[in-house]
């Protein structure tokens, strides 16, 4: 049996960072959340992850912010942003900035999966 994949979320918004986590673990992912750039940067210290989906948008250090750190640590840790409505101008830089893609909140689920099975790919060749 395969290693579950181990991917970090980081959102402010609980209850979807929660829902997300739950979706994800009955899709034989293993999630761990942080709520907060500052408890994702700590949980990446001690901690393995294969990658992160990071929210852009956050109260405190933003997601642009936690991915530099993020990658200045791991340079090859995939990271796949996510942006709330308006907010494709950042989605772009974030990519211009190392990660990997950018997906739209509401976010489909199918599509998420899909992105992380890609970047994981492109990771492994």
């Amino acid at each position: 049996m395969n290693n579950p994949i181990k991917v970090l979320l980081v959102d402010d918004e609980e209850e979807f960072v929660t829902t997300l986590a739950e979706r994800l673990e009955m899709r034989e992912f293993e999630p761990r959340i942080a709520t907060s750039g500052d408890q994702a940067i700590s949980m990446v210290e001690g901690e393995k992850f294969d990658l992160i989906v990071l929210d852009l948008m956050m109260p405190g250090i933003g997601g642009l912010e936690v991915m530099k750190q993020i990658k200045s640590a791991n340079p090859d840790m995939p990271v796949i942003l996510l942006t709330g409505q308006g907010s494709t101008k950042e989605g772009m830089a974030g990519m211009h900035q190392g990660a990997f893609d950018f997906l739209m909140k509401p976010l489909d689920i199918e599509e998420l999966i899909s992105q992380i099975h890609e970047a994981l790919g492109k990771q492994s060749s």
